[in-house]
């Protein structure tokens, strides 16, 4: 830390809450003694009298815990506006770490490559090995392999920003992505998916709506959807890797070179191997994120005591439950907490409650986005496997990642707050992190911590390569331009095409100044546009090519729209708007349009068995095949759903409960998820083999590339 100008006081107020109320410790000092020999007596004062200790100790035996208050210690000291002397002290005091870290860290790199680049001779047998892993990883490796690719180090970051503004409450704010479509996909939706036996979304496309001129347009959507999206996750990776590895690792180099460094050796066992070299590099990635993550959780039970906690947060941010308003007041705690939650507009918490649960739902029931989620369900062996996997990605993710989340939230609730009350309107939450693993981790762990969060990242970004090549590939090369090519060709050419779309996110990278708000906008409005036709698509029969087409084109253009010409209003608040405006253009694009033949509508409703509207199609099928037997599980999978979301939202809160020490709501929590468990088992899991069950009368060809019949009434 620099020499600062010395304290013109004869004596220094630090002003400390506690449980009983508020105390002020006055600190003597001299008049000419400098600052840096005042904040060590600040410290020390506090921290011994804290733990009742004699402060003529030794200041070297200071507890650990106490050097997070150096930050907002010294802007006092120092007297000068928070944000400057918060960027001098990041400035003039960089995070060092021990060469065992480093070691750690380069260590798990070295592993990763190798373990890609051996596996990666699996993968260059056909196009299917390699972006499907030839239909034979086992579904519990997938179920990991796609937990790990959801746990980013970006949206950990939120979760953690949202946990410590609306306590318990924030459990139910991601279901704004929505986080419940995992428990839509295991109840009903991956079987569905699984049952059309294709490589990648646009390819679905062609098996909902044959091979009209509709169709291809809604082909075209949706690869352009795919590719967008791609471009810009990997921009995102790229600048978000490089702030993060700038602040922790030792070398001077600049944030981008750091990136260009980390995602290309992530590249080259990504492009290399395919899916099979990611989802095992994913599975080693996971297990490191788990047990840095819970080591996080057990270093913030040790460090901070129910009643340090209680002293720092609001009435009510410990409780689950939530009337018509939020009736969280941060004042005399952080003022500008309450600002927060103003600006977000979450104050009527029942209206946001009801708009997230509409939304959650429609998004939910569209079925995943064309992106990794959806090609780790097509990867599966069955349609049974399908659902296992998406049930245990909710098991093995949710509880490390919280584990994670709220030990970070309750260090920076106890150690930070001085800090974050001095920066006012301001307050940043990404100095959570490198504070919490430079003060109180010890040697070893940060390393191991340090690689789990790297792994974070590396995991979204080969999951996002690996989705790139398969929509030029499959959909647009094979299908267009040169259908009977030697497997290896597409593989090779699988190849270029990853590398191209990792230099085109590069390039991105390079030239924006902040990715993020870039991202999220285009993000938000391809989203925006993708509800409505995607909803139906399942459940409607009248739904064509050229509906679905529309439904996206003007989707996408209402979610584009409507920032611009009403930038106040939020993006949840737009989102019924949108979906009206996209739902519009679906149905018009259909009704003015004849309807897809009826043997496309007829084979794609045999073979996904989906339920809905589609009364006029089961009646066709009927006439022809008298012993098809229609999909009569809607009450069951609508009971699952509801059940399913009860149980997802226990194995989160769970955690929480766990780190901040609330002993009966934990048991409580434990309680609901066990029985939650029981009933799945019952309802869900042991009808497996009778929900996943296919069937298609003799004549009917399976999936898109006319493979050979399956038997009847066969059981996968």
């Amino acid at each position: 830390m620099e020499k600062v100008e010395e304290h013109r006081l004869h004596n220094f107020c630090l002003r400390q809450p506690d449980a009983e109320g508020e105390q002020i410790i006055r600190i003597p000092h001299r008049r000419d003694q400098p600052g840096e020999e005042l904040l060590i007596n600040i410290i020390t004062f506090y921290c011994f009298n804290k733990a009742n200790a004699s402060p003529s100790q030794e200041t070297e035996k200071i507890p650990p815990a106490c050097g997070t208050f150096v930050v907002a210690l010294f802007v006092t000291v120092v007297n000068e506006p928070c944000e400057q002397a918060h960027q001098r002290l990041k400035e003039s005091a960089p995070m060092q770490i021990h060469m065992v870290d480093i070691a750690i860290i380069i260590a798990y790199f070295a592993v990763v490559l190798i373990l890609g680049i051996l596996v990666s001779k699996r993968a260059i047998k056909d196009i299917n090995s390699y972006f499907l892993g030839g239909n034979a990883l086992p579904w519990w490796i997938l179920g990991v392999s796609n937990a790990s690719g959801m746990f980013d180090i970006t949206g950990t970051m939120w979760l953690v920003y949202i946990l410590f503004v609306y306590g318990l409450k924030s459990v139910f704010i991601p279901w704004v992505w929505p986080v419940f479509n995992q428990i839509f996909l295991m109840v009903f939706l991956s079987i569905w998916l699984r049952r059309s036996n294709v490589m990648t979304g646009a390819e679905w496309i062609q098996t909902r709506f044959g091979r009209s001129n509709g169709a291809r347009l809604a082909h075209i959507i949706v690869v352009v959807f795919a590719l967008v999206s791609v471009i810009g996750f990997i921009a995102y990776d790229f600048k978000g890797i490089g702030k993060f590895a700038k602040i922790f690792l030792p070398w001077d180099l600049s944030p981008d070179t750091y990136a260009v460094i980390l995602m290309s050796i992530t590249a080259i066992y990504a492009v290399k191997g395919g899916m099979f070299s990611v989802v095992i590099t994913e599975f080693l990635q996971f297990i490191v994120m788990t047990i840095a993550s819970i080591a996080v959780g057990i270093i913030a039970m040790n460090a901070v005591s129910p009643e340090m906690l209680n002293a720092v947060i609001p009435a009510g941010w410990k409780d689950i439950t939530f009337g018509w308003t939020l009736d969280l007041n941060w004042t005399g705690l952080i003022d500008a907490v309450n600002t927060k939650i103003e600006t977000d507009g979450y104050s009527l918490f029942t209206i946001f409650f009801m708009l997230v649960l509409f939304k959650g739902f429609l998004v939910s029931a569209a079925g995943p986005a064309p992106n990794y989620d959806m090609q780790r369900i097509l990867a599966t062996r069955s349609p049974k496997e399908a659902a296992k996997m998406s049930g245990f990605v909710s098991v093995v993710l949710f509880f490390p990642r919280y584990m994670m989340i709220a030990g970070l939230t309750v260090l920076a609730l106890v150690f930070l707050s001085p800090m974050l009350r001095d920066m006012g309107q301001g307050i940043d939450f990404e100095m959570v992190l490198p504070y919490a693993l430079k003060n109180l981790i010890p040697v070893g762990w940060v390393g191991l911590i340090l690689a789990g969060l790297l792994a974070a990242f590396m995991s979204t970004y080969a999951a996002t390569i690996n989705a790139a090549p398969a929509y030029v590939v499959n959909d647009i090369y094979k299908r267009f331009i040169n259908p009977n090519a030697e497997p290896k060709r597409y593989v090779r050419l699988s190849y270029l095409v990853s590398v191209t779309f990792v230099i085109l996110g590069f390039a991105f990278g390079f030239v924006v100044e902040s990715i993020n708000q870039v991202t999220l906008w285009i993000v938000n409005a391809l989203w925006g546009g993708y509800t409505a036709a995607n909803v139906l698509k399942w459940y409607w029969w009248r739904l064509n090519g050229y509906g679905y087409f529309w439904g996206m084109v003007t989707g996408i253009a209402a979610s584009i729209a409507i920032p611009l010409l009403f930038p106040t209003v939020a993006a949840l608040y737009a989102f019924p708007y949108i979906l009206a405006i996209s739902l519009a253009g679906c149905i018009a694009g259909s009704y003015l349009t004849d309807p897809e033949p009826d043997e496309v509508l007829m084979k794609f409703y045999m073979q996904v068995r989906p339920w809905g509207f589609w009364k006029p199609v089961l009646e066709k099928v009927r006439n022809q095949y008298p012993e098809f037997v229609p999909n009569r599980y809607f009450r069951r999978d609508a009971l699952n759903i509801i059940v399913g979301i009860v149980w997802q939202t226990s194995l989160v809160a769970l955690p929480i409960f766990i780190v901040i020490r609330e002993t009966a709501s934990v048991f409580v929590t434990l309680a609901i998820a066990i029985i939650t468990t029981v009933i799945l088992k019952f309802t869900w899991w042991d009808k497996l083999d009778e929900l996943a069950q296919t069937y298609l009368p003799e004549g009917v060809a399976q999936g898109t590339q006319d493979k050979p019949l399956v038997p009847s009434m066969e059981k996968q």
